[in-house]
């Protein structure tokens, strides 16, 4: 499980790629955080403690009840943007295939305000995010 630093986003926010949330830590605080992590409760507690601009998950399906997607209502609750990638699009537990073919799926209403949008490839979405950061 690598972690990489980009710092090369239009905004210049620190870009980290983490296969799991679980390696997020304070010192990410305010990175979009571009993960390989399910959108579950579990990894937005993850989220929530790291505080990222932007939090990119992967949906896992969506799955019974939303479980998938429950990290995006409990970030907006933190007032923190979060999206997810499709399944279908992304390997789940891998960043690098997140940020590279994953089209985005859902986001909370945070994530729109800012630019993030359903349908979007996941590099798309990053540059419309860091647009508003400039």
């Amino acid at each position: 499980m690598t972690r990489h630093l980009d710092t090369d986003t239009p905004a210049d926010l620190p870009l980290r790629l983490v296969d799991s949330i679980t390696q997020l830590g304070p010192i990410d605080a305010g990175c979009i955080a571009v993960s390989g992590s399910h959108g579950g409760a579990s990894s937005a507690r993850y989220a929530i403690a790291a505080r990222p601009a932007l939090s990119v998950f992967n949906d896992a399906g969506v799955g019974l009840d939303r479980a998938g997607l429950v990290a995006l209502d409990l970030l907006q609750q933190q007032d923190l943007p979060a999206c997810t990638v499709s399944h279908m699009t992304a390997r789940i537990g891998e960043a690098d295939s997140t940020l590279r073919t994953g089209v985005v799926s859902h986001c909370n209403a945070l994530a729109a305000q800012q630019g993030v949008a359903p349908g979007q490839p996941c590099q798309q979405a990053l540059d419309r995010f860091s647009a508003q950061h400039r």
